[in-house]
């Protein structure tokens, strides 16, 4: 079968690799659909300058965000047709095939466009997080960056009932999507100084919530600026470590707490995303909306670059495996 992955920095090539052994009990095999990129997929693979000895990546590496149809099946709980998100094995996702367990899956509906929703396994992931900043209703939030996890957090924030919800982002065409997406105040750092308009907004007290979505290096010491004291940091951001910053001193003084979130990581790494699911069937919250680029897999090296380059206003990308 065919697979992709990166063998030297923002270089992606495709290989042939053998069909998956046959699965075991309580095992599942799916034939992927829809793949589509992470930011981590990019800060942390793609454009890191890593080791030449780390070169090629695992077949399928690097990608986690998959979608697709089971088509042999060791568990009752999972019928041959039915169609679900998949967190593929050791980020491997760029395969056409892809074996795993129930703990890794999440079914969704016979109906609707596949690549909608697959956005909402990035968006559960930010569910989780968002739910370590509590009941938000009549709070101000402000969320660095206003990519696809960001906007994320900017629509559950509105849902949620933030009186004040402010996006940050250096691309003046995902602050419009903030907007539009329920964000009552946007900030660009480039052109605009943050730190004045977020003490005019906040009326000199900080933000009570501040999120960092952004893979800044710098997102953490910029997240405690910003947040008044007592407040609440919520980190969703990877970074290269090497290049990160991180004032101690400042965060001690303000007595802020920093919460790190990474659904991944948890006893139950799927469970938001299954509540994601039922939000877009509900029509609560969709993700699907945040869908900019339909491609094909032929199309990866580009899609990466479009992606790590910010061009062609992308907010997400999906990829069918055809």
């Amino acid at each position: 079968m065919r697979a992709a992955r990166l063998v030297s920095r923002r270089k992606i090539d495709f290989l042939e690799i053998p069909d998956p052994d046959p699965i075991v009990d309580e095992e599942v095999k799916i034939k992927v659909e829809e793949i589509s990129i992470c930011g981590s997929d990019i800060y942390l693979e793609y454009d890191a300058d890593l080791p030449e000895e780390q070169y090629p990546l695992t077949a399928g590496a690097p990608s986690h965000e998959c979608v697709g149809t089971v088509v042999e099946s060791r568990d009752p709980s999972y019928k041959v047709g039915q169609r679900v998100i998949v967190i593929p094995r050791d980020v491997a996702g760029m395969q056409e095939y892809l074996v795993q367990t129930k703990d890794k899956l999440i079914k969704i509906p016979e109906w609707g466009n596949s690549s909608e929703w697959l956005m909402c396994q990035h968006s559960g992931t930010v569910l989780y997080s968002a739910k370590q900043w509590g009941n938000i209703a009549g709070k101000t939030i402000a969320i660095l960056g206003q990519g696809g996890i960001g906007l994320s957090f900017t629509m559950l924030a509105a849902k949620q009932g933030a009186t004040t919800i402010v996006g940050l982002d250096l691309e003046e065409y995902r602050l419009k999507r903030s907007l539009e997406y329920g964000a009552t105040h946007s900030i660009n750092p480039t052109n605009e100084d943050f730190l004045s308009i977020s003490n005019e907004i906040t009326k000199g007290t900080g933000y009570d919530i501040v999120v960092d979505a952004s893979g800044n290096v710098s997102g953490l010491d910029i997240c405690v600026d910003l947040v008044r004291k007592g407040g609440k940091v919520i980190s969703f951001s990877f970074t290269q470590e090497d290049d990160m910053t991180f004032n101690h001193r400042k965060w001690m003084m303000k007595n802020v707490k920093l919460i790190s979130t990474a659904l991944a990581q948890t006893n139950e790494p799927i469970k938001e995303i299954k509540e994601m699911v039922d939000y877009k069937i509900s029509g609560w919250m969709d993700p699907g909306v945040l869908k900019t680029h339909q491609w094909s897999w032929k199309q990866v090296q580009e899609a990466f670059e479009l992606y790590r380059l910010r061009q062609d206003n992308v907010i997400k990308i999906s990829l069918s495996i055809d």
